[in-house]
Formats: structure tokens, C-alpha cells, sequence
């Protein structure tokens, strides 16, 4: 890490964070992870839980680290209900800003999941392979119903377009996700963000993830994906590229026990995006631009 990639991280977010606590391990707790980026003058990252709205956390948080501005979010697994409108309305009423579509519980990662065609598999599988055998999941969630959104997919858009919420695409499937991002730019849904377009379950050829953008998404290109060689740093390189700096963002997916901290990834990230060919204003344009106008623009 370098003091290049500290510089480069001032006023940074990072809008997707494994924070503890929660129903598995995590490298650290809120309150380390706020006190860590006040250290380096980043401005805030998003708590991500598979299993229950963060909202409630961010507030805590903020109150003892005023200087950071933690993002609470939920993500509609069947912990929440699945697509569950309600839930996605008192969460943007006790301040939540980002909705992921299903995670750990979407068809598309249940059927990928079962296959075994995970090469290594992501720190959640374990908790969500013991739920499976114990038979304590629900039915798998599709955002579908023949090629048509579910009436409570669009319902869930609705209530993210009246709060100006950021929509996170999780780990649907191509199809959902196209019709999800296509519906909601129909709506006119200002802030959407394709979830690890590279990641094994999700991944997206560079084509489609221009497609993507075309249609006003971002692509949220995640440290954890090449450095746990689920993609290779070749391809990374050459996604953001076809695409544009423009329209990308640079998170981490960190908080793992066994992985570096989250700011350090980042500035791991930048640091490796430096040496490979990417300029100063292409990098703040994905760390602190992109990410402020989700945040807050």
C-alpha cells in the first residue's frame, strides 16, 4: 500500500462491507471499521448483511464516529421476506440507501450453489449449506414469473423510486437482471448498481456489461472477486476499460476473518489499478465520484 493510494481514497466510499456483527464471523465490527476509515479520510462504506437491515447500525455508528457516514442497507433474502415492499419502505424510513435484490437465497445462486460449481467457495456457503440440510431455507427467490417481473419486484422499484434509493442488482440471474435494470430505467430509477458483474454466479461478459451501463447502470467491480482468483486482475482490467471509469465503482466485499481489512483492500485495489494502467482521474472518478453521487448525489 501506498501513500498514492491513501491520497487517492480521500472522501471514498465503500458501498459494500461485511461488517460485524452478524450471524457469521467478520474480520471486524462497526465501530472498528468506522474508526479504521476515519484514520485514512474515507467518508463511509455500505453495511452489507445477507440477513437483516443494517440501517439501524449506521446510525450508532455515526453517532460515535461523526466524521464517517456509514450507508445502511437490506438485502431481500427470505430473512426479510424475501421481495418484501413493506420491509424496503421502513427500511428507507429508518435510513437505509441501498436495496440488493436476493443474495444467498436467489434462484440463480441456490441452483449455482447446489451444482458445486464453485471453485472455492464464498465465506457465507458454509452457514448456507447447514440451513439447506436442515431444512430451515424457503423456496429459492426468482424476480420472474415467465419473462415478466413479479408484481412485488416492481412493487419494491416503486417504493426504491420514491426515496431515491440505490438499487443493487445481488445475485440474480442474467435474465432478472435485465429486466430488472431495464424496468427500472423505464421508471426513471436514478442509481443502479450491477452487483460483481464477475463474479462466478453473476458474471457478465464485457459486452453485457456495457449493455448494462447503456441502459444508466453502474458496475461494481469488487476487490475480493480477482484477489480469491474467482476472475483473474486481466479481466478486471479489461472491463473497466470497455466500459468506461465513468461507469464503475470500486468496492471491496471484504470483511471475511481470514482476509485483509476492508480499507486496506481498497487501497490494494488502487494501488494494483496504478501499476496496470489506470490514471489518478480514473480512479477517483470510480473511489470518490461515482460512489458520492450514490450516496448522496
Amino acid at each position: 500500500m501506498t501513500a498514492k493510494s491513501v491520497e487517492l481514497l480521500k472522501g471514498a466510499y465503500d458501498l459494500h462491507v461485511h461488517s460485524g456483527p452478524d450471524v457469521v464471523g467478520r474480520k471486524l465490527d462497526d465501530l472498528e471499521m468506522a474508526e479504521r476509515l476515519e484514520k485514512v479520510g474515507m467518508k463511509g462504506y455500505g453495511i452489507k448483511s445477507h440477513y437483516f437491515c443494517t440501517a439501524e447500525r449506521a446510525k450508532l455508528v455515526n453517532k460515535v464516529y461523526p466524521n464517517v457516514n456509514p450507508i445502511g442497507a437490506i438485502a431481500l433474502n427470505n430473512s426479510v421476506g424475501g421481495l418484501n415492499p413493506l420491509a424496503v419502505e421502513l427500511a428507507a424510513r429508518d435510513g437505509a440507501k441501498i436495496v440488493w435484490m436476493p443474495t444467498v437465497d436467489a434462484t440463480n445462486e441456490q441452483e449455482y450453489f447446489k451444482k458445486g460449481n464453485h471453485k472455492k467457495l464464498p465465506f457465507w456457503a458454509k452457514l448456507q449449506k447447514e440451513l439447506m440440510e436442515q431444512g430451515k431455507t424457503q423456496s429459492s427467490i426468482s424476480i420472474l414469473e415467465g419473462n415478466q417481473l413479479k408484481k412485488e419486484a416492481i412493487d419494491v422499484l416503486d417504493v426504491i423510486k420514491n426515496h431515491d434509493l440505490i438499487l443493487a442488482t445481488g445475485h440474480l440471474g442474467k435474465d432478472e437482471t435485465f429486466a430488472l435494470v431495464k424496468a427500472a430505467s423505464e421508471m426513471m430509477i436514478r442509481k443502479i448498481v450491477i452487483t460483481h458483474p464477475n463474479f462466478p454466479s453473476t458474471r457478465y461478459t464485457k459486452e453485457e456489461q456495457k449493455e448494462l451501463t447503456n441502459l444508466g447502470a453502474y458496475l461494481e467491480f469488487c476487490f475480493t472477486t480477482p484477489h480469491s482468483e474467482k476472475t483473474t486482475w486481466r479481466e478486471v482490467y479489461e472491463e473497466i476499460k470497455f466500459s468506461g471509469a465513468e461507469n464503475c465503482i470500486l468496492s471491496t466485499d471484504l470483511g471475511q476473518p481470514a482476509g485483509v481489512f476492508p480499507d486496506e483492500g481498497l487501497q490494494m485495489f488502487v494501488d494494483n489499478l496504478l501499476e496496470n494502467g489506470f490514471n489518478e482521474d480514473e480512479i477517483r472518478q470510480m473511489t470518490v465520484k461515482n460512489t458520492t453521487f450514490l450516496v448522496e448525489g
